[in-house]
C-alpha cells in the first residue's frame, strides 16, 4: 500500500490514478472539502481509504506496517499565502515528520518541492544538491521559502549522516498543466483558465511585457504536462537507486503566446490574443524566464521523452477539457 498525501490535489490525484491502474493499493491523506469539487479528482480511482491530515499520525501508528512507500504531495501551494505559521506547519513540519517516519520504518519517500525555490532565477535553474548552492537561492514568496527550507533541511540531514529513508527524492515541479487542476481556481494553469474562451473563439488576455528583452506574450516558462510528472514518480518508485532533489520540467522554455496559440489550435479556432498591462504590484516580482535543467534526472536513468506543449495541450483538450467529465 502506498500513502499519497494531498492525494485529492492536482498532481497527486494523477499519481493516484496511475498507481490504481497498476493495481496498487493506495491510501489518500487529504481533505476533500465541502464545495463538491475536489472529490471528483478521485472519482475514477479505486482507492482504499481517505485519511484527514489531522488523523494521519494515528493512522500510521495503527496501519504503518502496511505502508510500502510515502509520496508526499500535500502542501499549501498558493504563492500568495500569507499565514506563515500555517505554511510552516503544513509545508515544513509535516514533511520533516514524514521523512523521519520513513527513515525509522525503512520506507521510500518521494516529496514535492517546487521551482518557486529558484526565486527570480538570478542563480539559474540548476538542481544542484550541494548545500552551498542551495543556500544561494532566494525564493520570492512564503510558499517558495517553505519548500526551499525543507530541501535544505533534507540535504543537511543526508550530509550529516542522519538516519534517512532507504530511498528518497524531491521534485522541483515547474509549470505543470493538465487534468484535475480545476479546484485550484486562480492557481490553475493558463490552459485551464482560458479553455472556454478559446473553444468559443473569444479573445484571451495575456500580460504585456515590461522587460525590453521580451515581447508581449513572449515571457518564457518551462511548461510540463502532468502525465510526464506522473511518469517520473513511477520511475522513482521503480528505481530506488535514483535519489536526490531533481528538477521536473520539460527542459524547454516556451512563451505564453506559444501555449495559448496551441490551445486555440487544439480547439479549432484562430488565435485572438489581447495584451493588457501587468499590475504594478506584480512587476517587481515577475519571472520572465524559467527553464529546468534536466541533466540530473537524465543521469539518474530517466530516459523517457517529455511531451511538447502542442501535443500536451491537444491531449488535455481532446481527452479532458472538451468532455462532460474532464477528470483523469
Amino acid at each position: 500500500m502506498i500513502l499519497i498525501t494531498g492525494g485529492a490535489g492536482f498532481i497527486a490525484s494523477n499519481i493516484v490514478a496511475m498507481l490504481c491502474e497498476r493495481g496498487q493499493e493506495v491510501v489518500v491523506c487529504d481533505w476533500l472539502g465541502a464545495d463538491g469539487v475536489k472529490w471528483r479528482n478521485l472519482s475514477h480511482s479505486l482507492i482504499d481509504a481517505v485519511i484527514p491530515p489531522e488523523e494521519l499520525a494515528d493512522y500510521l501508528v495503527l496501519h504503518g506496517d502496511g505502508i510500502e512507500a510515502v509520496v508526499h504531495m500535500g502542501a499549501i501551494s498558493s504563492t500568495t499565502a500569507v499565514d506563515a505559521d500555517l505554511v510552516v506547519k503544513s509545508n515544513f513540519r509535516l514533511s520533516r515528520d514524514l521523512w523521519d517516519w520513513c527513515a525509522a520504518h525503512h520506507r521510500p519517500f518521494i516529496y514535492a518541492s517546487s521551482a518557486a525555490t529558484y526565486g527570480d532565477g538570478a542563480q539559474g535553474f540548476d538542481d544542484s544538491n550541494a548545500a552551498d548552492d542551495l543556500a544561494k537561492l532566494q525564493p520570492l514568496n512564503l510558499y517558495g521559502w517553505s519548500k526551499h527550507w525543507f530541501d535544505r533541511w533534507v540535504i543537511r540531514a543526508v550530509e550529516s549522516g542522519k538516519q534517512r529513508p532507504p530511498s528518497w527524492a524531491g521534485l522541483k515541479f515547474f509549470n505543470v498543466y493538465g487534468p484535475n487542476e480545476y479546484h485550484k481556481k486562480e492557481m490553475m494553469s493558463v490552459v485551464a483558465k482560458n479553455y472556454a474562451a478559446c473553444a468559443a473563439g473569444a479573445p484571451v488576455k495575456l500580460f504585456k511585457s515590461h522587460n525590453a528583452a521580451f515581447e508581449d506574450g513572449g515571457q518564457l516558462r518551462d511548461f510540463v504536462y502532468v502525465k510526464d510528472c506522473v511518469d517520473v514518480v513511477a520511475f522513482l518508485l521503480d528505481n530506488p537507486q535514483a535519489q536526490g532533489i531533481f528538477n521536473l520540467g520539460r527542459g524547454e522554455a516556451r512563451s505564453f503566446k506559444d501555449l495559448i496559440s496551441a490551445l486555440y489550435v487544439s480547439c479549432g479556432q484562430p488565435p485572438q490574443i489581447e495584451y493588457v498591462d501587468m499590475p504594478d504590484s506584480l512587476q517587481a516580482k515577475y519571472q520572465y524566464y524559467t527553464r529546468a535543467g534536466m541533466g540530473r534526472l537524465r543521469a539518474a536513468g530517466y530516459n523517457c521523452p517529455f511531451t511538447s506543449i502542442e501535443d500536451g495541450v491537444k491531449d488535455y483538450v481532446v481527452r479532458y477539457l472538451s468532455q462532460a467529465d474532464p477528470h483523469a
